[in-house]
């Protein structure tokens, strides 16, 4: 097709789309940037107030603060009166950009960007070799989903995602023993471990330093209940009445195993909740979803390519319904039910039994 052919219409949209798509990016830099400086926690307690002000109430310097509120403010995310040289950050953005809005600050997830930034060399060279990229390699990943999941276990682990399986919290309360794979930072289990003393929960993750801050956790909660394992959930051992696993499984090296050794892991009774990506295993069903680029970006970044930095399976961030329930049938779970808990819809969570 010649340049005379192009339809220039079509042309000027995508450009200005692609402008907006870098404006995007940068932004979305930026905002992560304010969340990780505290910046919009300190400006949502503030009236309208100058670049020196909010500097010293933030502890930071005033040059980058400065600069910062350039990009803010041309973003259409802090309001600026020219006269007094005043900015503030009005309720309505606070309530998606703060910490105090909990699973909806999306300018937390925003600081994942930097993170995945960092490694874009080496994806680079993974496209070449298929080699992947090692988990060392993102040594601020644990914080960061650590605080990502924290947020939604604190708002709706106990009163709104164990629910989805019948009688388990009266199960918990009487006392069993539970399982969470890729347990990180220990969140969940220490939840779970102070919401329901009689039971008995244990904790398994790859990261050494996920497990020490998990640990830290529990002795600070005074929990004789929860333990944590430095271990691959490949291998886990033992018998258990609950078994949990929250957006882990897309990661590994080896789900498919993984999957076989929950179910050879659980009593006759005993239940798998697993809590993964809500998106579809095919493309062109994710095209409304309205985080599938971000979901995709993710994959290309940490969860696929780390998996093929161990030889894994490499699910991807977008493995979708469609996968898991194949998979948790070939694992040996002939009762499986979906479910999404009100305000998280990024997750769908699995309830499994042999």
């Amino acid at each position: 097709m010649s340049v005379a052919e192009l339809n220039e219409a079509k042309q000027e949209q995508f450009a200005g789309q692609m402008v907006g798509m870098l404006n995007g990016a940068c932004l979305g830099l930026m905002v992560g940037l304010g969340h990780e400086t505290g910046l919009f926690d300190t400006m949502a307690g503030m009236a309208p107030a100058t670049s020196e002000e909010i500097a010293r109430a933030a502890g930071l310097n005033e040059r980058y603060v400065r600069e910062w509120l350039g990009a803010m403010v041309t973003g259409g995310v802090v309001d600026y009166d020219p006269q007094p040289r005043t900015y503030v950050l009005p309720p309505e953005h606070a309530a998606s950009l703060t910490r105090a809005a909990g699973p909806n600050n999306m300018a937390r997830i925003a600081q994942d960007l930097s993170m995945l930034a960092e490694v874009e060399q080496q994806v680079q060279e993974a496209f070449r070799t298929g080699s992947g990229v090692p988990y060392s390699a993102y040594p601020r990943f644990q914080a960061i989903q650590g605080e990502e999941s924290g947020e939604v276990f604190d708002l709706a682990l106990v009163d709104g995602i164990l629910p989805l399986v019948p009688g388990l919290t009266d199960r918990l309360r009487a006392g069993i023993d539970a399982l969470d794979i890729g347990c990180g930072q220990g969140h969940a289990v220490n939840l779970l471990a102070k919401a329901f003393p009689t039971s008995r929960f244990h904790g398994l993750d790859r990261s050494e330093e996920g497990i020490a801050t998990a640990r830290t956790e529990a002795a600070a909660w005074h929990l004789d209940n929860a333990t944590f394992e430095v271990g691959d959930s490949a291998e886990l051992t033992g018998a258990y009445d609950l078994v949990t696993a929250f957006d882990v499984i897309h990661d590994l090296a080896r789900p498919t195993r993984t999957l076989a050794a929950v179910a050879g892991a659980l009593r006759p009774d005993g239940v798998f909740l697993m809590g993964d990506i809500a998106a579809s295993s095919q493309v062109e069903e994710n095209i409304d979803h309205p985080l599938c680029p971000a979901l995709y970006a993710f994959s290309v970044f940490y969860c696929m390519s780390v998996s093929l930095g161990e030889g894994g399976e490499a699910l991807g961030t977008v493995w979708g319904r469609q996968t898991a329930l194949r998979m948790l049938g070939e694992a040996g779970f002939s009762r499986v039910e979906s479910h999404q808990v009100e305000g998280d819809f990024l997750n769908v969570y699995y309830v499994a039994q042999r």
